[in-house]
């Protein structure tokens, strides 16, 4: 498992902001949820494994 980025979770908590309308002072809050939901995602995608021939 790989941790998210600084700029995908920053990308994240913008997308996050913006879908609550924008507003002040929740900054902490919305970066805080964009890293659990970049962890998430990660933690449920598929493992893949090399095909063995």
């Amino acid at each position: 498992m790989t941790e998210p980025t600084e700029q995908e979770i920053k990308n994240r908590a913008y997308e996050i902001w913006e879908r609550n309308g924008r507003p002040e002072g929740k900054e902490e809050e919305f970066w805080r949820l964009a890293e659990q939901e970049l962890r998430n995602e990660d933690k449920s995608s598929p493992v893949r494994t090399p095909d063995t021939l």
